[in-house]
């Protein structure tokens, strides 16, 4: 498995997990989403870096 395929992997099970859907994860508001941008962001700064 490629390092992308690996990084795109990850991204879409964290965004699944990040959604509020869950009952007892209604009250978490922007935290969870907030903390997977910031992810997002740091891939794509090393990306165009040429780090990854």
């Amino acid at each position: 498995m490629s390092t992308g395929a690996l990084i795109l992997l990850i991204l879409v099970i964290l965004l699944i997990v990040g959604l509020p859907t869950w009952p007892h994860s209604r009250s978490w508001g922007y935290y969870p989403s907030g903390g997977i941008g910031l992810i997002v962001l740091i891939l794509i700064i090393l990306l165009l870096l040429g780090r990854i």
